[in-house]
């Protein structure tokens, strides 16, 4: 009988527990993506039954996404009175908006720090990504055309492009798992916020200017402004429409 090398016996005892991780993995990513899109409402309750239902899992990897999920803020525990706590999607309040909109211009501010510098040519080469990506968004402005998921994704291609041009990988995995909580505001009060986009478009040019010049100093600055800046704009808005699932 021919013998399994000693690596074919790893492989196979390793494989086991890849299942039940990648079961984990997807629940955590398709919860968070219908909390993110709203289809999962702010202030909804979560019924772990009806998501595995939904998702196509059992249960067990749900509880586990559920719990990562309320480690990060995307859910919280509520309690009404002697009654057990229960699970609800995170609402969307004013103060939560500011603090992650803080700790989002923060991360890219460094980012953006070491993008400013960067050697001339890699900075250039940057530089010209920005300014195309601001010239649309500029264009979509002048002509008020109300296009939410394009802006969207033009103004989260100009931030990456910061990110992706200089920070390591501690400050990348933070930002993306800062990110999709900031991306739940934009997607619910969009319509209102696009509206004050030529205000954004301007402000990207000062960053552009900062890295273009090789000013770290003014680009950190300049990055933090830009989210500060989209806080108060966003604030005002929910101002006038409200706070989202808060109770």
């Amino acid at each position: 009988m021919r013998r399994r090398s000693p690596r074919a016996r790893t492989d196979h005892a390793a494989s086991p527990g890849a299942a039940p991780e990648n079961n984990l993995r997807k629940c955590f990513q398709q919860i968070r993506e219908m909390i993110v899109h709203g289809r999962l409402a702010p202030g909804s309750r979560v019924v772990e039954a009806e998501l595995a239902e939904r998702i196509g899992v059992s249960r067990t990897p749900v509880r586990g996404a559920l719990h990562l999920l309320q480690k990060e803020g995307y859910i919280v525990a509520t309690s009404v009175g002697s009654r057990k706590a229960r699970l609800a999607v995170a609402p969307l309040t004013k103060d939560d908006a500011r603090e992650l909109y803080a700790i989002m211009g923060r991360l890219e501010g460094l980012a953006a720090r070491s993008t400013a510098e960067l050697d001339p040519v890699a900075r250039a080469a940057v530089v010209s990504r920005l300014r195309e990506l601001n010239k649309h968004l500029q264009a979509l402005a002048a002509a008020g055309q109300a296009q939410p998921n394009h802006i969207f994704e033009l103004d989260m291609s100009f931030h990456q492009a910061i990110v992706h041009a200089s920070a390591g990988p501690r400050l990348r995995a933070l930002q993306t798992s800062i990110k999709p909580q900031a991306e739940r505001y934009w997607r619910l009060y969009a319509s209102a916020i696009l509206e004050q986009l030529s205000l954004s478009v301007s402000e990207h040019r000062e960053i552009i200017r900062a890295i273009e010049a090789g000013d770290p100093e003014a680009a950190e600055r300049a990055v933090q402004m830009n989210w500060a800046n989209g806080a108060e704009r966003l604030a005002r808005v929910i101002d006038t429409l409200g706070e989202r699932g808060s109770w």
